[in-house]
Formats: C-alpha cells, sequence, structure tokens
C-alpha cells in the first residue's frame, strides 16, 4: 500500500506529463477498441453475406448429399423438410435467435431457347424469403419482376443474352429428376437480373420452390435446410441443438454443421479473425511507448531520489515495483479511457451503422452495405487487460535501470 501511495503522488509531480501519456495509452486503446467493433461488425457482414448466399448460419442436408455436395445430387434429399424446417423454429433453447429458416434447392439444368441452350444452375426457394437471402430482386432490369406467379423465373443477364431471351419469353428447362427421370418444364421469364458479376449473371437462375419440386419430382422435399441466426457467432451451440433435436425426432439421416465448417471460405474469415488480434496487440504496443519515454525521464530526473531511497535502504525490488506502480497506473487510466469511449462509439455505430453503399455503388453484388459494429463488454474488458499488460511491459526497462542504480553513483551524478 505504501508503495502505491508513493507511485501516485510521483505521477502528481508533473501532471501535464502524466496526462500526456495516459492520453497516449487512451488514443491507442480507442483505435484498438472501435476497430475490433469496426472489424467485427465487418467481418460478420462477410459472414452474413456469405452464409445467406450459400450454407446458412447451420446448415441442415442429408448425410449422404453431404459426402456428395459438390454434385448436387438431387436424389439424396431431405424428405418433409417442411416438419424439418418446423422442428428447427419451434426448438425452446432457439427462441429469439432464429431470424430465418429457409428451405432450399441447388441443382444443375440445361436451359434452351429455340436453337440455343446453355447450362446453368438453378436455386429455388419460397420467394418471399427468398427477397431477403439471395436479394436478387433488388438487381432485376426495368420492364421485368420478381417471381410472382406459378411458373415464373428469373434469369441472370448472361444468361440472358447467351440464350436470346427477353422479359415473357418461354425458357425451357430439362435436368435430372430426384428418381433419376428425365425433368422437363417451360418457365415464362419474368425478370432479368444484372449485377455485374459474371458467375451470377452467367450462370444462375431462379425460380420457386413450388416450381422447383415439380420439376424435380421432390414432392415436399429440399435438398437443404438454411439456418439464419441474429448472431452468427451462435452458429456451433445451434447446430448441436438442432443436431439433438432433429436426432430426438428420428432424422438421424440428416447431417447438421455450422457454417465455419462449411470450406474454405469459412476458414479464411476465421484466420483473419485471429490475425487482427495481433494488430490490435501492436497498435497497443506503439501507444505504449510513449510511458517508456516517460518513464526514462522520470528514472533520469530522479536519480538523487533514487540514491537516497537506496541508501535509506529501500529494497531494489521495492525500487522495481515502484516504478512498475508509476507505469501500470498510466496504463490502466489510459486503458480504461479508451476503451470506455471505444465502447460507447461501438455502440452508437452498432445502433446507426455505416453505410457504405456510395461506396459500392457501381458494384451490384446481391449484399448488405452497411456495416454494424459490434459491442462485445468481454472483448472490451480483455482489451483493457491487454492495455495494462502492454503498460508493464514497456515500464519494465526504465524500471530496472532504476533499481540497478548504485547509491551512491546516483547522489553523484544528479
Amino acid at each position: 500500500m505504501r508503495l502505491s501511495q508513493m507511485a501516485l503522488r510521483n505521477l502528481g509531480r508533473n501532471r501535464r506529463r502524466t496526462f500526456l501519456a495516459a492520453l497516449s495509452v487512451g488514443i491507442a486503446m480507442l483505435i484498438v477498441m472501435f476497430l475490433d467493433g469496426f472489424i467485427g461488425g465487418f467481418v460478420g457482414n462477410m459472414v452474413g453475406n456469405y452464409t445467406k448466399n450459400d450454407v446458412g448460419d447451420v446448415n441442415v442436408t442429408t448425410a449422404t448429399y453431404r459426402e456428395r455436395e459438390r454434385f448436387m445430387p438431387v436424389a439424396e434429399y431431405i424428405k418433409d423438410s417442411g416438419a424439418v424446417a418446423e422442428t428447427i423454429r419451434s426448438l425452446p433453447a432457439l427462441k429469439g435467435k432464429v431470424a430465418t429458416v429457409a428451405e432450399r434447392i441447388r441443382f444443375g439444368v440445361i436451359l434452351s431457347s429455340g436453337s440455343l441452350s446453355k447450362a446453368a444452375l438453378c436455386v429455388a426457394g419460397d420467394p418471399e424469403t427468398e427477397r431477403k437471402l439471395l436479394m436478387l430482386d433488388r438487381s432485376i432490369r426495368a420492364g421485368g419482376s420478381y417471381l410472382s406467379a406459378p411458373g415464373d423465373a428469373i434469369i441472370g443477364a448472361g444468361l440472358a443474352k447467351d440464350l436470346g431471351l427477353a422479359v415473357g419469353d418461354t425458357l425451357k428447362v430439362v435436368t435430372e429428376k430426384a428418381d433419376y427421370g428425365l425433368g422437363f418444364k417451360r418457365f415464362r421469364v419474368s425478370g432479368v437480373f444484372a449485377t455485374n458479376v459474371n458467375s451470377l449473371d452467367g450462370n444462375l437462375f431462379q425460380v420457386s420452390l413450388a416450381d422447383a419440386r415439380e420439376l424435380l419430382g421432390m414432392e415436399g422435399g429440399a435438398t437443404q435446410i438454411l439456418v439464419m441466426l441474429k448472431d452468427n457467432r451462435d452458429a456451433g451451440k445451434a447446430a448441436t441443438l438442432v443436431s439433438a433435436a432433429l436426432a430426438g425426432a428420428g432424422r438421424q439421416d440428416l447431417s447438421t454443421i455450422p457454417w465455419t465448417r462449411s470450406g474454405a471460405f469459412a476458414d479464411m474469415l476465421q484466420l483473419l479473425s485471429k490475425l487482427y488480434g495481433w494488430i490490435y496487440a501492436i497498435i497497443a504496443f506503439l501507444g505504449a511507448f510513449v510511458i517508456a519515454n516517460v518513464m526514462m525521464m522520470v528514472v533520469l530526473e530522479r536519480k538523487k531520489e533514487i540514491g537516497m531511497l537506496k541508501a535509506m535502504g529501500m529494497p531494489r525490488r521495492d525500487i522495481l515495483v515502484l516504478f512498475l506502480l508509476e507505469g501500470s497506473m498510466l496504463g490502466v487510466a489510459g486503458s480504461a479511457a479508451g476503451v470506455a469511449l471505444g465502447l460507447v462509439l461501438c455502440g452508437v455505430f452498432s445502433i446507426v451503422g455505416m453505410d457504405f453503399s456510395s461506396a459500392m455503388a457501381s458494384f451490384s453484388w446481391p449484399m448488405d452495405n452497411i456495416v454494424y459494429t459490434t459491442v462485445n463488454p468481454l472483448n472490451a474488458f480483455l482489451l483493457f487487460l491487454l492495455g495494462i499488460a502492454v503498460a508493464v511491459v514497456i515500464s519494465y526497462l526504465p524500471s530496472r535501470r532504476a533499481a540497478s542504480m548504485d547509491p551512491i553513483e546516483a547522489i553523484r551524478s544528479a
């Protein structure tokens, strides 16, 4: 306690210098805290756009479909997928955590118009649900409309050009059915979407779930069920709960995985999150270097005092602790202020968001362009501890120098 009181009193000797040192740490921690919230929101936005277009936060398929997923085998579909989706929606443990449960079918087809034909990918789902997920309705060209009636289809601008199709024309579709027979159906082109992304515009078309079931002979089924959560960080726990519930309902034939196990892109996103942690530490060290400078100046200015304290019998360990306490107190004050202010800023932008629509004006990929920062009290506490730890490490060398001074030499040179 005596050393703590001495350290606090020493910091009050030059309040301006103490304030500037704490301010430097505070600014660094403010930047780190806001970056943590922004990057968390940005990565969350990337995850959200990836999962809604592809696998969902939690993905449910049959086990046999999962084994051959890249081939999109429609024969291995989820029978009575509506009942499976309802089981997931009604899970008490997920109440308030689930945003959407969507049945979806993805399958390859041959599209033809007149003498022209082309291979394409069809994505089928409930039209109103897919408005929130695929969001292709936002990219439909003037004169067209979204799926509004049975037999409607929307196709990419590249496909429409290659097949010579326009709104109102008839599109013929041939594919393999769930019973391995040949499926054939005519669709009316209700809209042409242009996202300026070749992989979408040149290869994708969308129909309703009911039309796809009729085409594929897949009555009441779907190849996958996507569970979209309000917070994708809950995906692991949610997948475990869904898997247990489906097994309890007698659906051991189904495979349930979180988005984090869905492939290389998911692995890359998780790796990015880990790399950002190292960036935070580097920024914190840069801000805390001011403490090292301040502490070194303090040691040089107080040589005589250090010499007298040692001559009076203060142990070397106490001298070391005294100066470490001074540096630590600077770290505590700066970190507390910076993290608190950063938490407030993250809270504000978690509500109002940051709109990047203007920056993405020339890019029509169907995605959400508003990034909402994350607010994570646990991360805030960990970053506060990081600020203190960095201050202690930075203060060690000046403190060690003070503790190792020879008392006679220190008094003479002062």
